[in-house]
């Protein structure tokens, strides 16, 4: 029998390892090869990320094959390049799906973020894509932006397509119970650009992780989903410490840096779960 107490265990292991007791842990980057030391479930990629990465020597390949395929669909310089960018976040996608034993999310371009029936379209051609490499659609996520007309996409998609929806771009508590009441899969509440937007337009500079501006918005939708029961998944997104990160341990998923993965893996302090979904039968205020 081991003589070690279940708190002194707990500070033997990793942050990292903690939080994956309570949490599915995401990664977010395109750099699929960052992946393989953090071992999570799922990965999240945007046309950010997936830029930073197609610029390593090391991903060349993807991109030249990528821009070969946009030449080869022909048309104007404008549907080549969207061509070429379509492949492109596939490609990333289909990599790391050789990484993770989940889903990859892959985002539809923002600047269709107010046309509803171009982002079903843009939503269907990336599923199809992925559909050409032998990837089912059950293990893609399509990221949307939380506009009214992005979450009506989303709704369209997953009931008519059967794709499933990662609505980001997501601040606020209005954006998303609409989302819960559209029934997509998953939204992603951005914790950091609130705090972002606290510290710019604010005296406060800094705070605690449990009053952290982001944090607190998360906790709320978090509570409110489990409260009334919806099918919509949590998945906190764009933090920017790791207090942040483990201040949020408990909540459905979290998707995180690869810079934060190693910070939370050299951590060994306590991670305790602060939400569950057992607040339902405490939670009374909206």
């Amino acid at each position: 029998m081991s003589s070690v107490s279940p708190d002194k265990r707990r500070k033997m292991e990793s942050a990292l390892s903690q939080l994956k007791k309570h949490t599915v842990v995401v990664a977010d980057t395109g750099d699929f090869n960052a992946i393989d030391e953090y071992k999570p479930q799922d990965a999240t990629t945007n046309p950010s990320l997936i830029l930073a990465a197609a610029k390593m020597p090391a991903y060349q390949q993807l991109l030249d094959q990528a821009i070969k395929y946009g030449i080869a669909k022909g048309g104007t310089e404008e549907e080549q390049v969207a061509n070429t960018m379509d492949k492109l976040f596939v490609s990333f996608g289909l990599e790391i799906l050789k990484k993770v034993p989940g889903r990859v999310s892959t985002e539809v371009d923002a600047r269709l973020s107010f046309d509803k029936d171009e982002m079903v379209a843009k939503a269907l051609k990336l599923i199809a894509l992925y559909e050409e490499a032998g990837i089912d659609k059950e293990r893609v996520l399509i990221k949307l932006s939380s506009t009214w007309e992005g979450i009506q996409a989303g709704k369209e998609l997953e009931e008519k397509h059967g794709v499933h929806c990662n609505m980001t771009l997501l601040f606020s508590f209005a954006q998303a119970v609409a989302c819960a009441e559209a029934k997509v899969t998953l939204i992603s509440p951005f914790v950091g650009r609130i705090f972002d937007w606290y510290k710019e337009n604010t005296d406060r500079k800094s705070f605690e992780p449990h009053e952290d501006p982001g944090v607190l918005s998360v906790t709320k939708i978090y509570n409110y989903y489990k409260k009334f029961g919806y099918s919509t998944v949590v998945m906190g997104a764009s933090f920017r410490n790791t207090g942040e990160v483990k201040a949020l341990a408990g909540c459905d998923l979290l998707t995180i840096s690869p810079g934060l993965l190693a910070e939370l893996s050299q951590d060994h302090s306590v991670v305790t779960q602060t939400l569950s979904d057992k607040i339902k039968h405490t939670f009374d205020s909206v």
